[in-house]
């Protein structure tokens, strides 16, 4: 195939059977269950479970995977001495990113990655996988006090992993309900097919770079705001916005502008994001118990006002423009919520992994040159 098509738009990468989507129809399936059966009913825990293994876990299944994950939260003090020598400015997916590829260094384990025939023991990829997944929420929530100027929280065992990432965020018990909040949202972000950070984990474990340098890569590729960054954007842009009377003034100037509207848009989509319905839902429960915020009200008139507008051009709001606002309901601060959108998509990416090293062929792909033809070397002397 020579034709060169500009983001790979619409050319096949891989062949996956993990999940699935029809953005005609605004469909999306982990490994054939609707998302929507999966957030009201699955826990981030089976959903992992899942996407890795292909099946839905038996109770004792899930029970020793959940143990697994909650005795691999600790994280050698060295990582947080490393961490209080970072500049406390920098941004927490470039503190994710280095941490989770320093975690090669203190929990080595790449024996299996020396050839492609000895990449099929499920032992070696299901452990690295648990200590990958199990210690992201850790090191996020470990820079947050950090980069304040206080030691981190320790994460707890007898609290499921959304509790524990609550926890240790805050240091009080996590609210029940903010808790199955976060639990869905983790799931609602656990996998979406061949994105731009699955891709790049891919390329990376194709090579048979480690699963830390494979998931580092990810997170670089996720950090980008056309990317996993848009969700921060949003919460930025309804602030800005202001209240819902100032909705269509602002979206008229925006779109006579050619800017981009944040949280609006997928390139799989022609219809409403299913997530973006969900979280929608999460929304208006949080409210009916908490009140309804200033964000939330303009998060609502400004998706009126933008159907009206750019519904006809199949525009609609992706996963990102109401995950933002839960987030910050919940307090997180606005420049990690693409942190918390990575911990629950290294479910997906280490699920990628995992499938690409059962039939591995580097990733190679070609390009259409547009430079100058091949032409003599002119001495320095003769320019």
């Amino acid at each position: 195939m020579s034709e060169y098509l500009p983001g790979l738009e619409g050319v096949p990468a891989t062949r996956s059977n993990i999940s699935f989507i029809d953005g005609e129809k605004g469909i999306l399936a982990y490994r054939g269950y609707p998302i929507e059966q999966l957030a009201e009913h699955s826990s981030f825990e089976e959903t992992t479970l899942l996407l890795l293994d292909g099946r839905l876990p038996t109770p004792a299944e899930l029970t020793e995977f959940d143990d697994h994950l909650r005795r691999n939260r600790r994280v050698k003090y060295n990582i947080r001495e490393m961490m209080k020598h970072l500049p406390t400015t920098g941004h927490p997916m470039e503190l994710l990113q280095t941490a989770v590829a320093s975690l090669g260094m203190f929990y080595p384990g790449n024996e299996c990655l020396t050839d492609a025939q000895l990449c099929d023991d499920l032992n070696y990829i299901h452990n690295m996988t648990v200590k990958i997944i199990a210690r992201m929420p850790v090191l996020v929530t470990m820079w947050e006090h950090i980069r304040n100027g206080y030691d981190p929280i320790a994460p707890r065992c007898d609290l499921s992993y959304a509790e524990n990432l609550l926890y240790m965020f805050s240091g009080d018990d996590p609210d029940p309900l903010l808790a199955d909040i976060m639990d869905t949202c983790l799931v609602l972000h656990a996998e979406h097919t061949i994105n731009a950070s699955t891709f790049a984990a891919l390329v990376a474990g194709s090579t048979l770079a480690s699963p830390y340098g494979v998931v580092a890569a990810a997170i670089g590729t996720l950090s980008g705001p056309l990317h996993g960054g848009a969700n921060q954007k949003v919460v930025s842009m309804l602030k800005q916005i202001g209240s819902p009377n100032k909705v269509k003034p602002w979206l008229e100037q925006k779109l006579a502008a050619k800017e981009k509207i944040w949280g609006f848009g997928h390139r799989e989509y022609k219809v409403k994001d299913p997530r973006a319905n969900i979280l929608q839902k999460l929304v208006e429960k949080l409210a009916q118990e908490r009140g309804v915020s200033a964000e939330f009200e303009t998060a609502l008139a400004l998706e009126e006002a933008a159907a009206e507008r750019l519904g006809a051009k199949g525009v609609y709001p992706n996963v990102d423009f109401y995950s933002g606002i839960l987030y910050a309901e919940m307090g997180i601060p606005s420049d990690q919520f693409t942190s918390i959108f990575a911990v629950a998509r290294s479910a997906g990416w280490l699920a990628h992994w995992r499938e690409q090293l059962a039939d591995n062929r580097i990733f190679r792909p070609t390009q259409v040159y547009t430079g100058e033809p091949l032409r003599d070397y002119v001495l320095i002397d003769r320019r």
